[in-house]
């Protein structure tokens, strides 16, 4: 592993240009795609139904790209190389000159652009009818295998290789003092990167759904299950009974990634079909049809980025990363300690007093927020509860001295 202070690599502007070639493929592709049969009397329990499957089709064919490239080259981009690994990222700076910088970290299956939406409110608050004193400036990088931050040349980029990376890029971008927020991988991400860079991170604000938080408890993170009440435990064993069947992706990633990265790239159905899973299994459905948590036209953007960068195979790989440090690695993190930073937590789709008692039994989490709307993806189902918490929870911290 080299080491990232030494390297001579600039930062770049980038702009995403997919070639017409691609386009016309991916075109031919769903044109011809062959989608098989479904099992009739059969529905989500067994996976994405064919029916929702041809609709979302049907709708990737009529997708604009040239528009939804603008769209997204609309936001600045920069591109480096870190520890030998390109690493792409969105930077939106606020015109508040004061702006605190804030790291966004996606996580599975996601890209920066989950957050795009809410980049707006957060580095211009003024223009959205809000406090300019809340403004940051935005820095919103792909993970190593994720999107343009590819392609990956060796193994071993785990979570905390990764928050090593992304220490490095904010001082390569100038940043001496920086936020962080992070959901799924992410959260994991930003909890190791205030660690390692635990002189310069304000604090640490990560986000989950009810789900994830319960699926977490389940040997991720070490909480005392013998708090819950019986009533609580029923509850919380109907969770996890319900995830259980919900865990085959990430048998498969984490054990053979190699094997379903080549039908992931090779098929933009069948890469279409694996996400579109997780995004109706992980949104809140309770007032929707299934799939419509988020906007379609966003979510095939996202998808598209997938297909166009081929990473629905390395980004397999990166979970396989973590379920498999390599002989020797360190322990990501060794030395480090616990994250000296403030933490913020806010819990989207459910109120059930299940999460607080197993993760803030005490109120040890100085900032602690419930919703009962939303789900695994806030930025795109609930900005407007994301970005106030972001808000809320960063006003007092502005200031304040960070830990060395």
């Amino acid at each position: 592993m080299t080491t990232n202070q030494i390297e001579p690599f600039p930062v770049e502007s980038f702009h995403i240009e997919i070639s017409d070639d691609d386009l016309a493929d991916l075109r031919a592709r769903l044109a011809g795609a062959r989608l098989g049969a479904q099992i009739p009397g059969t529905g989500w329990e067994r996976g994405v139904p064919l029916d929702h499957l041809r609709r979302l089709v049907a709708r990737w064919l009529e997708l604009d790209w040239r528009a939804a490239e603008a769209r997204l080259n609309a936001f600045p981009q920069v591109r480096t190389v870190i520890d030998g690994q390109p690493v792409h990222a969105f930077h939106v700076r606020s015109p508040e000159p004061d702006a605190l910088p804030l790291l966004l970290a996606h996580g599975y299956p996601s890209l920066p652009v989950e957050f795009l939406g809410i980049a707006g409110p957060l580095t211009d608050p003024a223009a959205y009818g809000g406090d300019p004193r809340d403004a940051f400036h935005l820095v919103v990088p792909s993970l190593p295998g994720f999107g343009f931050s590819t392609p990956v040349n060796e193994p071993g980029w785990d979570l905390g290789r990764s928050a090593r990376a992304f220490a490095e890029l904010m001082r390569r971008l100038g940043y001496d003092r920086y936020g962080t927020h992070g959901g799924d991988m992410g959260a994991g991400l930003v909890g190791m990167l205030a660690a390692f860079d635990a002189a310069h991170v304000a604090g640490v604000h990560i986000s989950s759904d009810v789900q994830v938080a319960v699926a977490m408890s389940d040997g991720y993170v070490p909480v005392d299950v013998g708090r819950l009440s019986a009533a609580q435990r029923a509850r919380y064993d109907a969770f996890r009974e319900a995830q259980r069947d919900g865990k085959g992706y990430l048998a498969i990633q984490s054990t053979k990634p190699q094997t379903i990265g080549y039908a992931l790239t090779d098929s933009p159905a069948g890469q279409l079909a694996w996400i579109a899973e997780k995004f109706e299994a992980w949104t809140d459905q309770r007032k929707l049809s299934p799939g419509d948590a988020v906007d379609v036209d966003l979510l095939l953007t996202l998808v598209s980025l997938y297909w166009f960068t081929r990473s629905g195979a390395s980004a397999a790989h990166a979970i396989y990363e973590n379920s498999h440090p390599l002989p020797g690695a360190p322990n990501p993190w060794a030395g480090a300690g616990a994250p000296s930073a403030p933490v913020g937590w806010a819990v989207f789709g459910g109120l059930d007093d299940i999460v607080p008692t197993l993760y803030n039994p005490g109120g040890e989490i100085a900032h602690w927020s419930q919703f009962d709307e939303g789900g695994h993806f806030p930025a795109m189902e609930t900005p407007g509860l994301l970005v106030a918490d972001l808000r809320a929870f960063y006003r007092g911290l502005r200031g304040a001295t960070v830990s060395g």
